[in-house]
């Protein structure tokens, strides 16, 4: 027992908020609010050790492959009533400082009187007009970048166009064709042209909603939601003890994740930076959007091998529209005739997995652990610097494009690809760390190994699932970061412990 109690010390010590300083300067909190970030502030945080390749020249592109998320959008409806509770919760912090005779002087004036900007609202989720300037304006830029790919005349079969029924992800695919189509017709001002967006029932879109479709991951997702949210409580309750500390309000664990919740809404949507997120400091926000990381790392990134096999169907679908354009350009196939652009616009659970199946912003030797399916380490916990960010790895309109070239002059491979992740060159580990890749080389090292999952084997619920290998630190390398199937364990060995204090109490009335 002595054993199991030194080791849950442990466990919550490495767990406890850093104390390291941040230059305020230079943080620019809109750069760190995870998945919440919007395009323009995540999309140029770039890898300065990164140089991008020089496309060799007579290299043109014949083929783009396009998967987006929707642009920044409202909160759901409900986090729109998480909002409202904060709201009445404040209240109740601010009566219940003014019965004990507190002066207030601490608590910023904006909190003391704060209504939801959202109260109100009966729908939520919808793409607001800073995500519809994010698509349009990546489709300009699109088009502007491959001018060789988008000179045809606009058809469905020549420039196809999807999207999920989801209507921000429907919106955003809109968005997007306005921009990229600006001045090639007849409507308005802008000589904008009607164009079609296709989808598929929600019920059955395996290419662009297979999260929703895979029984395994609805499974696996309710499964371990709740040890996620136990792997984040320690944070929020250090911080929480230091709000109450810094404003002499009785915050509570939830009070910290609203008011967080609250920051990145604010810093997102409405460009208020200094109101609820000013209630952090940079270090504080630094764990928090930590946490944030973590969580979309275990339950949608590369935490379990089932969060990105299950996207499967999409990267095959990818890899399938480049053989038929490399068909097209051998065979010479007349313009118009062929497909150019595959654009498809989806979600945070679409791009992620994706990008996870590309094997993109691993660390040192990880690609090679995942081809053996050997469990991956969690991002390192601030102030270490990690790759896997959600700002930079999903922002909302957060995007991969997988351009296809020709270069008939190359000796050794005719055709390469080059993968831009928001729009710029990145490393692909499968491929030497290289952004151009020969065609052959990523279809062998990059697709082939995940192309040997079947969807529906992956997905399908089995009476008695085997223990799934969960792609997280095992429980030897607890020291460098928390695995799930660590913190399973400790989970796990804490409620015994809890219920053997309870029999043991118990006991002793009878005794």
């Amino acid at each position: 027992m002595k054993t199991a109690m030194a080791a849950l010390l442990i466990l919550f010590s490495l767990l406890t908020v850093s104390t390291h300083s941040m230059d305020d300067q230079s943080f620019d909190i809109r750069q760190h609010l995870s998945t919440v970030t919007r395009y323009g502030a995540g999309k140029d945080i770039a890898d300065n050790s990164f140089v991008p390749s020089d496309i060799p020249d007579r290299c043109t592109p014949i083929h783009l492959n396009l998967v987006a998320r929707h642009g920044t959008r409202s909160p759901t409806k409900k986090r729109i009533r998480e909002l409202d509770n904060l709201a009445t919760r404040l209240e109740v912090l601010i009566r219940d400082a003014e019965e004990r005779k507190l002066s207030l002087q601490k608590v910023p004036t904006w909190l003391q009187r704060w209504k939801s900007p959202w109260k109100g609202k009966l729908k939520g989720g919808e793409l607001i007009s800073k995500g519809e300037e994010e698509l349009y304006d990546l489709g300009i830029r699109t088009r502007e970048r491959f001018p060789e790919l988008f000179n045809e005349e606009y058809h469905p079969d020549v420039y196809a166009i999807r999207a999920t029924q989801v209507p921000r992800a429907s919106a955003s695919a809109v968005a997007f064709g306005m921009g990229l189509l600006s001045e090639r017709g007849t409507l308005g001002e802008k000589r904008h042209r009607a164009f079609a967006v296709t989808s598929e029932s929600r019920a059955s879109d395996i290419m662009l909603r297979f999260f929703d479709c895979c029984e395994n991951y609805k499974v696996y997702r309710k499964r371990h939601e709740p040890a996620v949210d136990r792997l984040k409580e320690p944070v929020l309750d250090e911080i929480t003890t230091a709000l109450v500390r810094r404003y002499e309000l009785n915050f509570t664990r939830q009070d910290t994740s609203s008011l967080w919740f609250l920051c990145k809404q604010e810093a997102s949507l409405l460009d208020i930076t200094d109101q609820a997120c000013g209630l952090f400091s940079p270090s504080e926000i630094a764990l928090l959007e930590w946490t944030d990381d973590l969580e979309f790392f275990i339950l949608k990134g590369y935490g379990n091998s089932l969060n990105y096999r299950m996207g499967v169907p999409l990267l095959r679908d990818v890899v399938q529209s480049m053989e038929q354009a490399i068909m097209a350009n051998e065979e010479n196939h007349a313009p118009g005739s062929y497909e150019k652009a595959r654009l498809r616009f989806a979600h945070a659970e679409t791009v992620v997995p994706f990008t996870c199946l590309l094997g993109l912003f691993l660390e040192g030797s990880e690609f090679q652990q995942i081809q053996r399916e050997e469990p991956l380490q969690l991002p390192p916990r601030p102030p270490q610097n990690r790759k896997w960010r959600g700002s930079i790895v999903a922002p909302f309109a957060g995007n991969n494009m997988l351009v296809l070239y020709s270069c008939p002059n190359n000796t050794s491979s005719k055709h390469f690809v080059q993968v831009l992740h928001n729009e710029h060159p990145i490393p692909m580990p499968g491929c030497g760390d290289a952004d151009f890749c020969p065609f052959e080389v990523f279809k062998e090292r990059i697709v082939a190994p995940h192309l040997e999952h079947d969807y529906n084997t992956v997905c399908s619920v089995k009476v008695e699932q085997p223990q799934q290998k969960s792609l997280t630190t095992p429980p030897s390398r607890v020291h460098s970061g928390l695995g799930l199937i660590a913190l399973l364990t400790w989970t796990l060995l804490f409620d015994t412990m809890n219920w053997l204090f309870g029999f043991h109490n118990l006991i002793k009335k009878f005794i």
